[in-house]
């Protein structure tokens, strides 16, 4: 058997090109800087040197990507380009060790001028939860699993 071929789970055989793989997750940012220095601090290796980029990318563990993309080159290939409207943009959520770490992050970035939108609390699905904004207003979740 080939290495290229692999049968999933649902029986749908799976070829390296005959799918799209989900492969990067990208933000359009106001501030590069700004939106750099907030995702640091939840600990994405983010090049240094890389705040005056219009186009930044770090790596997550397990292959994927994260980038970040300034409105002027964003509108430099798309000239008709604008924000959404109406809420965030994207939704992010990035679990912390444990429930005390929930809030510790929380409390750090709220501290450092971030705007919560949610003060961590116990869900009822089983995790500490909270709602943080990034600098261009996107939901940032932060959750751990209840003890």
């Amino acid at each position: 058997m080939s290495d290229s071929f692999k049968t999933p789970a649902n029986g749908r055989a799976y070829r390296a090109g005959m799918t799209p793989r989900f492969d990067l997750i990208g933000l359009v940012v106001a501030d590069m800087s700004a939106s750099l220095n907030f995702y640091r601090r939840l600990g994405l290796d983010v090049p240094a040197g890389s705040e005056d980029q219009p186009h930044v990318e770090a790596s997550l563990p397990g292959g994927l990507r994260f980038a970040w993309d300034s409105l002027e080159i964003v509108r430099s290939f798309d000239p008709g380009w604008t924000a959404p409207r109406g809420g965030p943009a994207i939704g992010l959520a990035f679990t912390c060790d444990s429930p005390a770490d929930v809030d510790k992050v929380y409390a750090e970035l709220v501290e450092a001028g971030y705007r919560g939108t949610r003060e961590p609390w116990n869900a009822f699905w089983g995790q500490r939860y909270a709602t943080i904004q990034d600098p261009d207003g996107n939901s940032v979740d932060l959750f751990a699993p209840l003890d």
